[in-house]
């Protein structure tokens, strides 16, 4: 009797699979394959070979806890001549007398995760299967069968395998780019992400539902979106905005998202606290990208926080130029930071792929949870504000407009009506090196044309008629808010009412409500650093023929980065007079004994002048918000970066006129250290430099990216980053 066939030893040829896949920089000890692609695994067989017309094989492939073949969560194949590009196959890549090479084909829908691989020899009596192995696969946006295909090289290299960014804070005018380490393909970080999945409240409600439907990239960003933060579930990250970090990290002080994810893995998916916007943000690129799903992170100047959903944010300035908070809790942040990832939305009419809008910072409830998106950006620009997912919402953040009231104790004034602030200098990572992108116009057209304000027209009417959005927008959290050193006051135009909107037919003409003859501006003299005086020149412009005499009542408080107004540190009030078409110039001095008290970790400040014209009582406003700088860390290499010890230099400064303590460098790298490095640094005295000396062993070759985080009990945030293209050692 012929001697059946019998499976002695499988190799799932992870190095060369790996490299094919694109994943080889994750591991190259398992299998991690990509979707729309084939793998070659290797069956060594024990007293024969495969014969050709005599065997039958067939495969198995599972994941899931209950496994189905209607749920795709299964599927079982034959060996066969040819694959098939739209169902799991297999084909014989070579035959040798005692083993052979078996191509596997995975279609391009297929769903993402931990897969088992068995093989079954078809012989009679019974089969027998083998176990060969198990392997993760992930979405593909090197195939055009993937639904999240990117076509250009150099944008997967960038969206899906660099490890390292940029971030951009500040203003619109004092964009400062901060350093963030990725490390997606850090090969622990894999199992994080898969996890997340894993403890999602939709796999908790219906685990069998959320695995049939993770070969979906929309379905499976929105998942990932409500898991960076924890308000409904075992999600990442915990929130804060107080201001008070007890118990916890101060969100400034994160370099990079790795430790964040490990750490929540480790304790069990406790929430790591805290993070703010840009760390929820940063987080969830990582998670995107390790899936394969390109993902880059989009930083909105002027960002609304419509709170009633009407498109329309508003102020509240006493009389006094003190901001107050307002009842509906609508804000502008100086920044907010949210993610874009890039896939086909079936679920949409043609032309609405691409980049959609992923914001994981917990605002408002979806469906019930707290997340949004993902939202298609060309439906955001051209107004569509009806389709699938909380477009609404993301539309105001770049295109909401602005209305100021102005408070007295016996009334209240509605004064300006702003259409140009919000949205502006929307920002992500250059692809050719460290530059900013500006994409402000993928979001909105031009701001005062004609087309910008018939889409806010059209998205305001939309507002009224049934959505076919399946979102509940009940605006919960704060939004976030920042300033920078060189923001001037902001374009203002008249007042209207939700309502008095449906009927324009023409843009509003940038004016305040009331007919002001006199134009005020903000300078400074200079872009200010933590520590110093901050000199101040408010211009004031009688731009009529007749004498003006105006009183002016300046306000000077600190602000939070979610744009909440904090303690006020300064207030002055003077009269001044102008001659006919005249320009004056006020000087103001503000040091650091005056400031430095009040001052939010952000180092973010506002200064509001109010004026009223002594003659008809005309009112007028103008805003200035500022970001003190910190001095960066400089880091030098002082030996070659190749795979062996490296030698680096960190330089930072105290830049206060006084002693800090608690201070402490945080410093990371993907590729050049296996965990973050935190350093206790002596406490220092006055404008005191220090320099420490640290090796470092780089542990994988190419382009990487070293940052640095100098921290202390008065100010923090104090980054820098050095990129560094480390050799292979010949050694090796």
């Amino acid at each position: 009797m012929a001697q059946g066939l019998e499976v002695a030893l499988s190799d799932l040829q992870c190095y060369r699979n790996n490299l094919k896949h694109y994943t080889a920089d994750i591991s190259t000890q398992r299998l991690i394959a990509r979707r729309a692609e084939s793998f070659t695994i290797k069956l060594q067989f024990k007293s024969r070979g495969y014969l050709e017309g005599t065997d039958r094989l067939a495969f198995t492939v599972e994941t899931g806890l209950w496994p189905e073949e209607a749920s795709g969560t299964k599927a079982t194949f034959h060996l066969a001549s040819s694959t098939q590009p739209k169902s799991w196959s297999a084909v014989v890549e070579s035959n040798d007398p005692n083993s052979m090479l078996v191509s596997i084909f995975i279609p391009g829908n297929a769903v993402i995760g931990h897969y088992s691989l068995k093989v079954h020899v078809l012989a009679k009596p019974s089969p027998t299967t083998y176990l060969l192995g198990h392997f993760v696969l992930l979405f593909n946006p090197w195939s055009p069968e993937d639904d999240v295909y990117l076509a250009d090289d150099k944008e997967r290299d960038e969206y899906v395998l660099n490890e390292y960014g940029l971030i951009y804070q500040g203003n619109e005018n004092w964009i400062h780019p901060s350093p963030w380490n990725f490390g997606q393909l850090e090969e622990d970080i894999l199992d994080v992400c898969l996890k997340l999945l894993d403890k999602s409240l939709n796999f908790r409600q219906d685990a069998f539902k959320d695995m049939a439907r993770r070969n979906d990239p929309v379905y499976v960003s929105r998942v990932i979106c409500a898991m960076i933060n924890c308000n409904d579930d075992a999600g990442v990250l915990e929130g804060n905005w107080s201001g008070n970090y007890a118990n916890g990290v101060s969100p400034s002080v994160w370099n990079g998202s790795v430790t964040i994810l490990r750490d929540w893995y480790a304790k069990e998916c406790q929430p790591v606290r805290y993070g703010q916007c840009w760390v929820f943000a940063a987080v969830m690129c990582t998670v995107m990208r390790c899936l394969g799903i390109p993902s880059r992170v989009v930083t909105n100047f002027n960002s609304a926080h419509d709170t009633n959903g009407n498109l329309f944010v508003e102020e509240l300035i006493d009389n006094t130029g003190k901001k107050l908070r307002t009842k509906n809790s609508d804000s502008i942040w100086n920044f907010h930071v949210w993610n874009e990832c890039w896939m086909e939305r079936r679920d949409l009419s043609p032309g609405y792929g691409g980049w959609q809008v992923l914001d994981p910072t917990p605002q408002e409830k979806s469906s019930g949870v707290y997340c949004c998106g993902p939202a298609s950006v060309k439906a955001i620009k051209e107004g569509n504000i009806d389709l699938n997912y909380d477009a609404p919402f993301v539309f105001a953040m770049v295109n909401a407009d602005c209305i100021s009231w102005i408070a007295s104790s016996w009334k209240k004034e509605k004064y300006l009506r702003d259409t140009h602030s919000v949205g502006t200098f929307i920002s992500t990572k250059s692809l050719d090196g460290d530059e900013r992108n500006d994409i402000t116009d993928k979001y909105k057209y031009r701001e005062g044309s004609q087309q910008e304000r018939k889409v806010f027209e059209q998205a305001v009417a939309r507002l009224k008629q049934p959505r076919r959005s399946t979102t509940d927008h009940s605006l919960q959290l704060s939004s976030e808010r920042n300033g920078g050193a060189n923001l001037e006051s902001r374009s203002l135009s008249s007042a209207a009412s939700p309502e008095e909107i449906q009927d324009q037919n023409k843009p509003q003409p940038n004016r305040p409500l009331s007919d002001a003859q006199i134009a005020l501006k903000f300078k400074l003299t200079k872009s200010p650093q933590i520590g110093e005086s901050i000199g101040l020149v408010l211009v004031a412009t009688n731009l009529n023929f007749d004498s003006k005499k105006v009183k002016l009542s300046l306000s000077g408080q600190s602000m939070q980065h979610e744009g909440r107004p904090l303690q006020q540190f300064w207030k002055h009030s003077m009269y001044i007079a102008l001659g006919p078409s005249e320009e004056g110039k006020l000087l103001f001095t503000i040091p650091y004994s005056t400031y430095g008290k009040v001052l939010d970790e952000n180092n973010l400040i506002q200064i509001i002048a109010v004026g009223e014209e002594n003659q008809n009582w005309n009112k007028l406003l103008v805003v200035k918000d500022i970001t003190l700088a910190v001095p960066p860390v400089i880091i030098n290499v002082l030996s070659r970066p190749v795979h062996q010890q490296m030698r680096t230099e960190f330089i930072f400064v105290n830049p206060l006129s006084e002693r800090v303590e608690n201070c402490e460098l945080l410093i990371e790298g993907s590729g050049l250290l296996k965990r973050f490095m935190q350093i206790p640094i002596d406490p220092m005295k006055p404008r005191e430099t220090k320099k420490i000396w640290v090796d470092i062993c780089p542990f994988k070759a190419g382009n990487k990216q070293l940052q640095a985080n100098f921290s202390s009990n008065k100010f923090k945030d104090c980054k820098g980053y050095r990129n560094i293209v480390v050799a292979s050692d010949h050694r090796h």
